[in-house]
C-alpha cells in the first residue's frame, strides 16, 4: 500500500518527537520522487553568539533531511539508515525567518546513497551547500 504524501510527512515529523529535530523545530514539509524538503526557524536558539544562524544547526538540518530522504526511499522493514559523512559550505548569513533544506539524490545505491542538500532562506537565497553520504544496512533478525 502506497502512503499519501501527507501521511509520509506526518510520520516523519511524528518520529522526530523528543529528538534533536524537535529541539531545533525542524519540520519535513514536502517530498517527491527524488527529493525531500525540510524547514527550520531561525531564532535565537539556533544563533551563534553574534546573532546569525549557527553552521552546526545548518548541518543538523541538512543531515536530518538527507537521512530522512534515504529512509523514505528504502525498505525500512529490512534496512536502517545511518549518515556516514557530511560536508557543509556556508555561503551567506541569516538572522531570522526560516531556512529550507532540499535534499536530492546524486546516487541512490542499494548500500550507499549520496545527497546534495541546498539550504536557502525565505527569499530563496543560497545559504549553504551540503553533501551527505548515507549507508543502508540490513536489520538483524
Amino acid at each position: 500500500m502506497q502512503l499519501t504524501k501527507e501521511a509520509v510527512l506526518a510520520q516523519a515529523n511524528l518520529v522526530s518527537k523528543n529528538t534533536l529535530m524537535e529541539t531545533l523545530d525542524i519540520e519535513m514539509i514536502d517530498y517527491g520522487n527524488d527529493f525531500l524538503i525540510a524547514r527550520m526557524p531561525v531564532t535565537p536558539k539556533v544563533h551563534q553568539p553574534d546573532g546569525v544562524l549557527h553552521g552546526g544547526a545548518t548541518a543538523a538540518l541538512a543531515e536530518s533531511v538527507g537521512s530522512f530522504a534515504s529512509h523514505i526511499f528504502i525498505d525500512t522493514e529490512e534496512f536502517f539508515v545511518r549518515g556516514i559523512e557530511i560536508t557543509a559550505n556556508h555561503l551567506k548569513s541569516v538572522t531570522k525567518g526560516f531556512v529550507y533544506a532540499k535534499a536530492t539524490f546524486l546516487h541512490k545505491g542499494k548500500t550507499t546513497q549520496l545527497l546534495d542538500i541546498r539550504v536557502t532562506d525565505d527569499d530563496d537565497n543560497l545559504i549553504s551547500i551540503c553533501r551527505l553520504s548515507t549507508i543502508s544496512l540490513p536489520k538483524k533478525k
